[in-house]
């Protein structure tokens, strides 16, 4: 079992929300998706902003969450996306994506006798 629970964390990631005002999240889904990248980027090296001593990431992750040391923010396609308040990490795998885009036109180009 999780502790804290889902609904314990979708209360405080949406604490700072007013009356009226779409939540940041509404599901378990989304709090699963922001932890588990904030566990991703404290296996890739992050600095852990809660004492993680003997923990697992992805626990460390939760506790992060829970005491407000992360947030979840909502793009413009209302997607979400987690942020830690120090440093915004570019997505590797849109870096990685864009490098691999050149190529896939070369080929393409080969193919077309060009």
């Amino acid at each position: 079992m999780l502790h804290p629970s889902y609904a314990d964390l979708i209360k405080v990631v949406n604490s700072g929300v007013e009356e009226g005002e779409e939540p940041v999240v509404s599901s378990r889904y989304s709090i699963v998706m922001a932890t588990s990248k904030r566990a991703r980027q404290i296996i890739a090296g992050d600095d852990e902003l809660v004492d993680g001593r003997g923990k697992k990431p992805l626990s460390v992750a939760v506790e992060e969450l829970n005491q407000g040391k992360i947030r979840i923010l909502t793009d413009e396609f209302g997607e979400e996306t987690e942020e830690a308040p120090e440093t915004e990490t570019p997505d590797a795998d849109a870096a990685q994506e864009s490098a691999q885009m050149p190529e896939a036109e070369t080929a393409r180009e080969d193919a077309a006798g060009v």
